[in-house]
């Protein structure tokens, strides 16, 4: 789940708000966090207790929108998938200055070949762990050189400025919209961590996850307000816009900027082969018995379909990366509905459970946030798209 959140979308997607935001960034941060703890507590145990993958349960909970659900996240998962294929464009521009066009459909072939090969598939599972180590203390070296004014950033962490709903969503369907919570979830599920017996395991895993998505975020938006508060001007709309690249360089260097663009790159590859992967797995809403071949068959043509939409989209890389976290943040309260009717009325689906009080509470709490959350930003969020 941690390293499905933080990919391209996720390190674009900070870069940019703090550019805008500043400070004030912070409060949406903390938000996200929060909402993100509810989320994945409520939607792992449900999963595990019941021992359904989520569309079965949305359709168990309220008939008929586990369709929707599966639907909903399959688009959401290839309009996110464009943007993890422009985010392999942009690695690569910062990496060795190549067009992230052809950045791109390079690295979806790239993709298609890791996914056929499972040998591949195991070196850059490793690659992928060295790259993130890499990253964390690339950027907790960029947010010290930078300076950031972190006494301002503690106060806006509770008393912002500013307060903008878009930026909540959009950075809370970045970590939790999406296909990317149930990435975790059906993972739990498919190694047989089920059960009462395993409600420990599952929630230390999720509250792991998150913990983690949030100290990077902090640290990242740290390392970028430093260079804004010094006085940088980050291009956050430009055709070839890499914001956080862009941070990366004015803090470290030319050197900086070419191991930022690697890590980038190794992150949004194996974030093409996961949003994928994931995705057509809620195919089977429509049809169980799809056999392993037709399920890695459909992901070929997934990232393929991705990549002529990329470059067939003329929105800047950086630009989709930013809205299909926004978007996935509008389809994560009609995801999570189900889920919490399912905690309040159905615990016949999870054996008779008693579920928890005070998690029923606040699942029910966060749904009507995020409903209203996503009311209050639909328009902004599109509006990313003709910036």
């Amino acid at each position: 789940m941690a390293t499905s959140a933080i990919g391209p979308g996720f390190i674009t997607q900070t870069a940019t708000f703090t550019a805008k935001l500043g400070s004030a960034f912070a409060f949406a941060i903390l938000a996200s966090i929060l909402i993100d703890f509810v989320v994945q507590l409520n939607i792992w145990r449900i999963v595990t207790l019941t021992r359904k993958r989520a569309s079965d349960i949305a359709n168990a909970a309220i008939p008929g929108s586990g369709y929707a659900l599966a639907v909903l996240v399959i688009v959401g998962g290839l309009f996110f998938n464009i943007g993890n294929i422009g985010g392999t464009g942009l690695g690569l521009d910062a990496m060795i200055g190549l067009d992230p066009k052809w950045g791109g459909a390079l690295s979806a072939l790239i993709a298609i070949a890791i996914f056929l090969s499972k040998r591949a598939g195991i070196a850059v599972d490793r690659l992928i762990v060295a790259a993130g180590l890499i990253m964390i203390a690339l950027t907790v070296f960029v947010a010290y050189v930078s300076g950031p004014p972190v006494g301002e950033a503690l106060r806006q962490t509770v008393l912002p400025d500013t307060i903008d709903f878009a930026t909540i969503t959009t950075i809370v369907g970045g970590t939790v919209g999406g296909y990317i919570t149930y990435s975790g979830a059906h993972r739990l599920l498919d190694k047989g961590m089920v059960g009462i017996d395993n409600l420990g395991a599952v929630n230390r895993a999720a509250l792991t996850g998150i913990a983690v998505t949030g100290v990077m975020r902090y640290v990242l938006f740290l390392a970028v307000l430093g260079v804004v508060a010094g006085g940088v001007a980050i291009d956050v709309s430009g055709q070839g816009a890499n914001p956080a690249a862009q941070a990366f360089q004015a803090a470290a260097g030319e050197i900086g900027m070419r191991i930022f663009g690697a890590i980038l790159w190794a992150a949004a590859i194996t974030s093409v082969i996961g949003a994928a992967y994931t995705s057509v797995s809620f195919l089977t809403a429509f049809k169980q018995d799809m056999s392993e071949r037709a399920r890695n068959l459909a992901t070929v043509v997934f990232i393929g379909v991705s990549l002529i939409a990329y470059l067939l989209i003329t929105t800047p890389p950086a630009t989709m990366l930013v809205f299909v976290g926004g978007l996935n943040g509008l389809i994560l309260p009609i995801g999570l509905t189900p889920f919490v009717y399912a905690a309040w009325a159905r615990s016949d689906l999870m054996g008779g459970y008693r579920y928890p009080r005070w998690l029923l509470v606040l699942g029910g709490a966060v749904c009507a946030l995020t409903w209203y959350m996503g009311y209050k930003s639909v328009g902004p969020i599109f509006a990313m798209l003709n910036p």
